[in-house]
């Protein structure tokens, strides 16, 4: 079990046998030794978000989720297609699940899905992903400013802000979190 101050972002808890990731944390020292952590928590079943109160003599319990390593294979309408490495077992999963990872997915590329009660409710991708350019404007002389931002498409279909500098066929590093561009990678 855990206690309220255990709940640190990325922990995931069990609430009314539903699982919930903790995305924000903050604690309240009150006078006496006291302290109330309110949290938002991620429903990782249907993707609600919930604020939550615990105060100090509350036990939380830990949700018994589980991760695999799958391989993407390919989408086809509206399923995407994994395979176990270990095991070669081929499953299909529904478009609606995949939903919020699907921009970052290439064939080949290895990531894991979280079960919980046997069946998956999450796609757990890295927290950043190397991306071809596969088209981008050319830059116009002069404007090379830093601070230039401009569209690029890359090789999944995802479409980045990048510097000016960025040209087609460069290898662009980005947060699969918020979507935005890191940097370039080098050779």
């Amino acid at each position: 079990m855990y206690g309220p101050t255990d709940l640190k972002k990325g922990t995931v808890v069990q609430i009314d046998g539903k699982p919930f990731k903790v995305i924000d944390y903050n604690q309240k020292v009150l006078g006496r030794g006291g302290s109330i952590v309110n949290v938002r928590l991620k429903n990782l079943i249907d993707g609600g978000v919930i604020p939550k109160t615990f105060k100090g003599a509350d036990k939380i319990e830990p949700a018994d989720v589980s991760n695999q390593k799958v391989q993407y294979l390919y989408a086809d309408g509206n399923e995407f297609h994994f395979m176990n490495p270990d095991s070669f077992e081929q499953f299909a999963l529904n478009a609606d699940l995949v939903e919020e990872a699907a921009p970052y997915l290439k064939e080949g590329d290895e990531l894991d899905l979280q079960f919980f009660d046997g069946n998956v409710i999450n796609v757990d991708l890295p927290k950043n992903l190397y991306l071809k350019v596969t088209y981008t404007e050319n830059v116009v002389k002069g404007d090379t400013t830093s601070n230039v931002l401009k569209d690029a498409q890359t090789e999944t279909g995802l479409t980045v802000k990048v510097p000016a500098f960025i040209k087609t066929n460069d290898t662009i590093k980005v947060d699969t979190r918020t979507g935005e561009y890191l940097e370039r990678k080098k050779d």
